[in-house]
């Protein structure tokens, strides 16, 4: 059986940190769904389709990974594609404190499906796409923090 694992966010937009994560998560599975779920009472600051095209684009030469959208719960997502893993990054204790209640819960529902939580890189361990948003509404730089390939793209937003 093949192992499939889905790495589930918002993506908005994609972060050295996701970068990192799903890298370093590679060697673990056959095959990674980097999964944008769709919150409609969440206002996104990139349409889901920019987000979905970055993120092929930072991954377009590694074959073992895909990228989707889903509506719903991430357990349900995993059922429909087969998958048994879920992996989330770590920064900080309180992170691990919600992924570990989210886990928890998933187990529950689904005994099947199993979270892997990979620890941030200490450089990166201060990221997230929140932070980020943030820096790119003030007109900062955030070069050190999104990957190369749309760095340009968002100083044009």
């Amino acid at each position: 059986m093949k192992k499939i694992a889905i790495f589930p966010g918002s993506f908005d937009p994609i972060t050295s940190g996701h970068v990192d994560i799903v890298k370093r998560a590679l060697p673990l599975f056959d095959k990674i769904i980097v999964a944008i779920g769709v919150n409609s009472q969440k206002q996104s600051l990139y349409p889901l389709e920019k987000r979905m095209e970055w993120i092929k684009r930072v991954f377009k030469n590694e074959k073992k990974i895909s990228v989707e959208s889903y509506e719903g719960l991430t357990v349900n997502f995993c059922n429909e594609r087969h998958a048994n893993y879920i992996v989330r990054g770590i920064r900080s204790s309180s992170d691990f404190d919600y992924e570990k209640t989210i886990a928890h819960l998933n187990t529950a529902m689904y005994p099947n499906i199993e979270t892997v939580l990979i620890l941030a890189t200490a450089e990166l361990s201060s990221v997230s796409s929140t932070i980020v948003r943030e820096i790119i509404r003030g007109k900062g730089k955030v070069d050190k923090f999104v990957p190369k390939e749309i760095v340009k793209e968002l100083k044009l937003s």
